[in-house]
């Protein structure tokens, strides 16, 4: 079989989160936490075992935290033994694919996660907006339905297209409201306010990448000796010299999910591994895919 590992977006932890994974060998992980402490300037150990949710919800304790637990979870996957020709990950995940890609290395992912999680974090604060997860419509009548809402003078895009029937929808707290009786009216099942703090992926993080841009454009990004697929792209990356111009981007453009598993399909990945707290990656596969498996390291 050809097997990829996915990385898991914000949203996804949880309180503990690795802290049995740790405990049942330490040493195979505490070099992620030493490098992940000494740049993050904090006790990310500390974060994920004992933090609280609200705590763990904060766009800079969250990112790392995230990237962390996939670290672990890829670790603990290639030491049984195992193999990958393939990464992707969800939105934030992206960082970890890098690093698994031999793209970075585990310092440069954090420092990367560091000034990601700092720029958003800033955005977020000031800008705002809402966020709702779409079930039951087709993306193409999600799109048709957010661009008359955005016509009409209150702003909501598509920017998580996680399967064939679930996409998640950003913009103003108008803008949602609106998208929402009009997507019902269409015959969505249900449209569900999600707790986050801002429009992520949209025209409300712009500023957040332009800023990560800038912080980012000394950073050497390597080329990946694994296949890499892009959010931004919804297909494989196979020319990385404008990498720091699609991190950038990628903050405030749609997390193209759907595509990226159909391509990795066509490129005959029939095994999906998902390294990060949960399952949720797991579960989109599924729904999205046939004749694949798919399996979470968070088991």
């Amino acid at each position: 079989m050809s097997t990829a590992l996915l990385f898991s977006g914000q949203g996804s932890q949880y309180s503990g989160m690795g802290k049995a994974m740790y405990e049942a060998d330490p040493a195979a992980y505490e070099d992620i936490f030493s490098t992940g402490g000494d740049i993050l300037g904090f006790d990310i150990k500390k974060a994920m075992f004992e933090g609280t949710p609200e705590e763990l919800a904060q766009t800079s304790v969250s990112q790392p935290a995230i990237f962390t637990m996939s670290l672990m979870c890829a670790k603990k996957f290639l030491n049984e033994g195992n193999g990958f020709s393939a990464v992707a990950g969800h939105s934030l995940g992206e960082y970890a694919a890098l690093v698994m890609s031999e793209a970075v290395d585990t310092e440069t992912g954090y420092m990367l996660i560091k000034h990601r999680a700092a720029c958003m974090d800033k955005a977020a604060k000031k800008n705002g907006g809402k966020m709702a997860a779409v079930i039951g419509l087709e993306a193409s009548v999600i799109e048709a339905a957010c661009k008359e809402v955005s016509d009409g003078g209150d702003y909501v895009v598509p920017v998580n297209y996680n399967t064939k029937v679930q996409t998640v929808i950003a913009g103003s707290e108008a803008g949602i409201e609106k998208a929402g009786v009009l997507l019902k009216e269409k015959g969505a099942k249900r449209v569900l306010p999600l707790a986050v703090a801002a429009a992520f992926h949209s025209e409300y993080m712009k500023e957040a990448g332009l800023e990560f841009a800038e912080l980012i454009k000394d950073i050497k990004i390597g080329a990946p000796k694994k296949a890499f697929y892009s959010n931004v792209m919804g297909a494989q990356l196979t020319d990385f010299s404008e990498i720091h111009d699609l991190l950038s981007r990628h903050i405030f453009s749609p997390v193209r999910f759907t595509s990226e598993l159909d391509a990795m399909q066509s490129a005959g990945i029939d095994r999906f591994v998902e390294c990060g707290p949960g399952k949720a990656l797991t579960g989109m596969v599924k729904k999205t895919l046939e004749n694949v498996e798919a399996e979470a390291m968070d088991a």
